[in-house]
């Protein structure tokens, strides 16, 4: 969220930034509603404070022996004025909270301002693309030799899901524990387990909430409550209304988790194959920063994902998104994307981003500042180190042979005690 300040003080100014997001503010309608916000605050104040004056005035009457019963009923009708005031108070403060809810983080001044993904920026490139001496597959074509079953997934849910046999699944598992392994014991993170259901104030507090929920699958419940569509949802929330010491920070964490989206505005995009499915797998990479040293670790965080590409020698290009690009409570979000041979282009595998303070307002995480001794906002930070499904793809497209066989990368045959899949 938004800090309040910013719209008290600085409407203008939010507005141009965040009509480089494509959002339009009605500066005017919130203008108006800090304006009474502002009126019915110092209203109320100084009914308070009046309240408090003849208080003390009754008990001096009462000290005295005096008759105090004008007193009472004046206050007694004081006490209406300010239950009103209360009321008119509460009512401006959620409207304007709630259009608050709904605005999108401000982006930084470091990313390509731009209109669609046509105006993302490529930062660099890493690896030389092979080149066959066949014609490719696709991963589909290649995975149902292999074991990749989606007519099973149809009969067990619905279209976009997936089941996995034998040795494809075996991948998938020696992925993640290789992730893991090299996140937990080289890059320093934390390894962590976490629910796979959220309830409405984590998804909130993350920022899912209101705005993407049609990108959810909601959960019945005696709560409102929603299978998570990252496992950042649920690891950034163990630390919701949280004070952290100064000497705490950084927290980096590292989990594995199944993913769940609806992919509500996909319209149909990459529906063959495991691109874009309604559940995945995931290895998720999460900081929680002093506020100085965010866009360091930004910049680290994304260095980390990139490192599994080049263990597992998969060509990538790192993609820093336009202002339009962004995600919701992103403030810069890098991309990285990996050379998938059929399509014979990159497609994303990971996406690494800083939100800087706006997850952290909404779940009032903090930390006490060791000079001051005041409580100041943390930075939060996560990316996907790896899609483990995107990951699977990649693997098979890029190490085919044209029997239809797969050389496993050398990082992966410790786990697998394979060096091929035969088809």
């Amino acid at each position: 969220m938004l800090d309040p300040k910013l719209i008290r003080l600085d409407l203008n100014n939010i507005s141009e930034k965040l009509k480089t997001r494509g959002i339009v503010l009605d500066t005017s309608h919130l203008a108006s509603l800090e304006e009474q916000r502002k009126t019915v605050q110092i209203q109320l104040q100084n009914l308070q404070s009046e309240r408090n004056t003849r208080s003390k005035a009754i008990g001096q009457a009462k000290a005295k022996g005096e008759n105090s019963d004008d007193l009472f009923h004046s206050l007694k009708e004081l006490n209406e004025s300010i239950k009103l005031s209360e009321e008119q108070f509460s009512h401006v403060q959620l409207e304007l909270n709630n259009l608050l809810a709904r605005m999108p983080n401000i982006p930084h001044k470091s990313i390509p301002i731009g209109k669609s993904e046509a105006d993302n920026k490529i930062i660099r490139t890493w690896g030389v693309p092979r080149k066959f001496d066949f014609t490719p597959k696709d991963h589909v074509d290649l995975g149902e030799k292999l074991g990749m079953d989606f007519a099973s997934g149809v009969k067990i849910a619905s279209a976009r899901f997936v089941v996995l046999h034998g040795m494809l699944a075996k991948l998938q598992r020696a992925l993640i524990q290789f992730m893991l392994d090299l996140h937990t014991t080289e890059h320093g993170y934390q390894e962590i387990y976490v629910p796979y259901i959220a309830n409405a104030d984590s998804l909130f507090g993350t920022g899912q909430l209101p705005n993407l929920k049609e990108d959810l699958f909601e959960v019945k419940h005696n709560t409102e409550c929603y299978l998570i569509p990252t496992s950042e949802v649920s690891v950034i929330n163990t630390l919701r209304d949280e004070i952290l010491e100064s000497d705490q920070l950084p927290l980096k964490y590292v989990c594995h988790s199944p993913c769940f989206r609806s992919e509500a505005g996909s319209y149909g995009k990459d529906t063959r194959g495991m691109i874009r499915n309604h559940q995945f797998e995931k290895v998720e990479l999460l900081q929680i920063v002093h506020p100085e040293k965010s866009y360091q670790a930004h910049e680290e965080l994304a260095q980390h994902a990139e490192t599994v590409l080049q263990r597992l020698g998969l060509p990538y290009r790192v993609i820093s998104l336009c202002t339009a690009d962004l995600g919701f409570a992103a403030a810069k979000t890098y991309d990285l994307e990996v050379w998938l041979p059929s399509q014979n282009t990159y497609r994303e595998i990971s996406s690494c981003s800083n939100t800087e303070d706006f997850q952290a307002r909404r779940l009032k995480t903090r930390y006490r500042d060791a000079k001051t001794g005041h409580l100041e906002l943390v930075h939060t930070l996560n990316g996907s180190g790896l899609a483990v499904g995107r990951t699977l793809v990649a693997i098979l497209e890029n190490y085919q042979d044209e029997t239809g066989g797969i050389r496993v990368p050398d990082i992966l045959q410790p786990y697998l005690r394979e060096n091929y899949l035969h088809c």
